[in-house]
């Protein structure tokens, strides 16, 4: 169940005609992992945890 935060955080998404409260649920749900963090990785990462994407998780071997 979404919060009241999320309905409100959510809210243009909701209203996508197909997707409602219940494609926001899935996604809340969802776990994702993004290989690479580099050049489109880390602006993947960023639309995907404000899309709502309850899990994501980054797998990058490059060393700094």
């Amino acid at each position: 169940m979404l919060t009241t935060d999320e309905l409100e955080r959510y809210d243009r998404q909701i209203m996508i005609r197909g997707f409602g409260e219940e494609g926001q649920e899935k996604l809340k749900r969802a776990k994702v992992v993004i290989a690479g963090g580099g050049g489109l990785g880390s602006p993947v990462s960023i639309y995907l945890a404000a899309a709502g994407v309850g899990v994501i998780r980054i797998v990058d071997n490059d060393k700094v």
